[in-house]
């Protein structure tokens, strides 16, 4: 994805920004967060997102994503969407590119919020919610699939989500291994290398035991149907 594009893109969220939403965001009091789990960034603000992969390794990744989850749901899904989707009322924050100039741009929002002739839109969440929750939100952001990133894949998918749910699964490895080279497959709107996906959180749920054939199937039941 170019810079152009990107500060094209950066350049329309601005503008969707600054249009009057029907949906006011600045009259939601900012959840807590539990971030104890996450490494510590120290006290000043970074420009640069310190829980990417790249960066901190895959655990610590995978916990950010867990924890940036909760806090984005409860925090940022009135009005920017359920799984990061934008109704179209505020900016679609999945196509912020996952690189320091996205970063930035992602972070000063988040501190210090956005008000338009008087009227706070977003409020202020850095104060309250400190810099590990911004960026487990952000790392939570980033790892969104772009839109129709499962299609190719959508018939596969239903048919291993049937098997799961059969309860009747003879080869889970296989079928964790299968799910895996899937989502490696599905591309992010933010450019991040790893996609968040159905696909790839039903494979790191899938074992040998019959409860995880059960959740994983949950997984992709729920995942799916949103997607369709």
């Amino acid at each position: 994805m170019s810079r152009t594009r990107i500060r094209g893109g950066l350049a329309a969220l601005a503008l969707v920004a600054t249009v009057s939403l029907a949906v006011a965001h600045g009259d939601v009091a900012p959840q807590p967060m539990n971030t104890d789990g996450l490494p510590e960034v120290g006290e000043e603000w970074l420009t640069e997102n310190p829980y990417r992969e790249a960066k901190a390794g895959h655990d610590v990744w995978l916990k950010a994503v867990e924890i940036g989850a909760s806090g984005y749901t409860q925090n940022c899904a009135r009005c920017h969407g359920l799984g990061v989707v934008s109704g179209g009322l505020a900016p679609d924050l999945r196509f912020v590119e996952a690189e320091e100039h996205g970063d930035e741009w992602y972070v000063d929002r988040f501190r210090h919020g956005y008000t338009q002739d008087g009227v706070t839109k977003m409020p202020a969440f850095g104060d309250i919610l400190g810099q590990k929750a911004a960026w487990a939100i952000r790392t939570y952001i980033e790892s969104r699939p772009e839109d129709g990133a499962l299609d190719d894949h959508a018939a596969r998918l239903h048919a291993i989500r049937n098997e799961l749910a059969s309860g009747k699964v003879a080869d889970p490895a296989a079928l964790k291994k299968e799910l895996e080279g899937i989502a490696s497959q599905v591309k992010t709107a933010s450019g991040a290398p790893v996609a968040d996906s159905v696909a790839y959180e039903a494979a790191r749920t899938l074992g040998d035991a019959p409860e995880s054939w059960k959740r994983a199937g949950e997984i992709l039941t729920v995942g799916l149907s949103a997607t369709e």
